[in-house]
């Protein structure tokens, strides 16, 4: 895979730049971390270098002066809400959150329940948190937020909610997902400090958009694509145009929410340290791309991929057509086009020569496999087989999961478990090539190759099940689907 992000400068330089923030407000800094802590695949995607746990690395360089606030809304609480990339609800993945931070040997003093009016769930939530020894705060719903300026900056706005205490100079603030009210607990904590006497201050760390680049870059093109669902809108920072004559990039809810903010500034301390929303932020990425060609490749891959995952979640009910239209028209913006996918001509022209189902994978140095449909295997399950014989140098002709092996596990899919399809998913297949390892150096050969499939793309001409979805996703692939469900 090209390089095309330096993450050793991007270590290095974050760190320095908020150690430097927090020693203009005195004693503490609250940082506002949007996006992922870790486990953030999106900026390794389209900023090909960028390691998923980055963010968690610059940090840990940090540990001994921060400690971690981990937020979730009541309202999330209460309907369950679920994210996506993990298939886990926000409340247990603050429990996962907090134990990969705690495992690192980062400080995480409490959880803060945001948006509570009541809600039963989130107090039997907190009452779990309590019962495991977590510190647990509820920080109120304001009637009029953000816009009623004079009730939020009062005892009876942010002076109502639980004040969070804190022992350290650094105050990161995350959260499973957005919409959590992180920004809402900074301005908090920071009206509570004031009546203590503590000087405190606010920073955001928002990776995306990268405000020190084009505003119609690829990479801020692809965060749009990321977030259609928000319905986010990257845009000139017309508050840090007017100011230093400079043009940046932000995004619409930080710009909209500037004024209010601002007004909340003034209201604490008498004056905003702040001129834009530019200002507020301390992401370095931006300085941190070693080579543009790699990333804006990356990142038109990265669109292209998220229009093909808006389709396939409308198709199931999951999306709306606004947000695959959004999609489209950054790819217009973009001048590319589902055509520029190589997998996805590949797998549609298998599928025409051979009237069934196909599938096909771009390995790393280009070479394009394609598979088909058969009684015995999905495209999936075949492409898998037919990837691995070729890293392996085996004869494509030949056969490593003999028929007699297939079948009697087919028939166990159907006859005993019910099932209606009985073509083998990609993990029976690793399964079945694991047992025959043992005895069969074909086979072994054929495992050993797959992490070789790492960072490769692949296409469907129809919709896969979670099973084999999952499968790609810890092999590393890249996978987009036609919005094919299978008949």
């Amino acid at each position: 895979m090209k390089i095309g992000f330096n993450n050793e400068k991007y270590l290095k330089i974050q760190s320095e730049h908020i150690k430097e923030r927090i020693s203009q407000f005195g004693d503490k800094l609250y940082l506002e971390f949007g996006g992922k802590l870790f486990d953030d695949f999106h900026a390794s995607r389209v900023l090909p270098g960028f390691e998923p746990d980055s963010k968690l690395k610059m940090l840990m360089q940090l540990k001994d002066d921060a400690e971690i606030i981990i937020v979730i809304s009541a309202k999330d609480i209460e309907k369950n809400k679920i994210r996506g990339d993990l298939g886990i609800t926000y409340d247990v993945d603050v429990l996962r959150l907090r134990e990969v931070f705690i495992s690192r040997g980062l400080v995480v003093g409490s959880v803060v329940i945001t948006h509570f009016n009541g809600q039963s769930s989130a107090s039997a939530y907190r009452k779990r948190l309590e019962r495991m020894g977590i510190k647990v705060y509820y920080h109120y719903t304001i009637e009029g937020y953000p816009t009623n300026v004079e009730l939020i900056d009062s005892e009876e706005g942010f002076g109502k909610n639980d004040y969070v205490a804190t022992s350290r100079p650094l105050v990161v603030i995350t959260a499973p997902g957005p919409g959590s009210g992180k920004m809402a607990v900074c301005l908090s904590q920071l009206y509570h400090d004031h009546q203590r006497g503590i000087k405190a201050g606010y920073a955001k760390f928002e990776t995306f958009p990268i405000w020190s680049i084009p505003l119609k870059h690829p990479i801020n093109l692809a965060y749009e694509a990321a977030t259609a669902d928000l319905n986010d809108i990257n845009m000139i920072d017309p508050f840090h145009l007017e100011a230093y004559g400079k043009t940046t990039v932000n995004y619409n809810r930080d710009i909209e929410i500037f004024p209010v903010l601002n007004a909340i500034f003034e209201g604490i301390y008498g004056k905003n340290p702040y001129k834009s929303p530019t200002d507020m932020g301390v992401n370095m990425a931006g300085f941190c791309i070693s080579d543009d060609a790699v990333c804006c490749k990356a990142s038109n891959d990265e669109i292209i991929r998220r229009y093909y995952t808006s389709l396939c979640n409308f198709a199931d009910g999951k999306s709306t057509e606004n947000e695959i239209n959004k999609i489209a028209l950054l790819m217009k913006q973009a001048k590319i086009s589902t055509d520029d996918r190589k997998t996805t001509l590949a797998a549609k022209e298998k599928q025409e020569q051979t009237g069934v189902h196909a599938a096909a994978i771009e390995l790393n140095d280009g070479t394009i496999i394609t598979a088909k449909t058969s009684e015995l295997l999905g495209p999936s399950a075949a492409l898998l087989l037919n990837a691995t014989k070729h890293l392996a140098g085996i004869d494509h002709n030949l056969k490593l999961i003999p028929q007699n092996m297939i079948e009697p596990i087919q028939q166990t899919k159907v006859t005993y478990l019910h099932g209606n399809n009985p073509r083998l998913h990609t993990d029976e297949v690793l399964v079945a090539l694991s047992i025959l390892s043992l005895h069969d150096p074909n086979c072994k050969k054929a495992l050993s190759c797959l992490p070789l499939l790492k960072g490769c793309q692949i296409h469907t001409t129809v919709m896969l099940s979670e099973v084999d979805q999952k499968i790609f996703k810890k092999l590393g692939i890249g996978l987009t689907s036609e919005p094919v469900k299978k008949g």
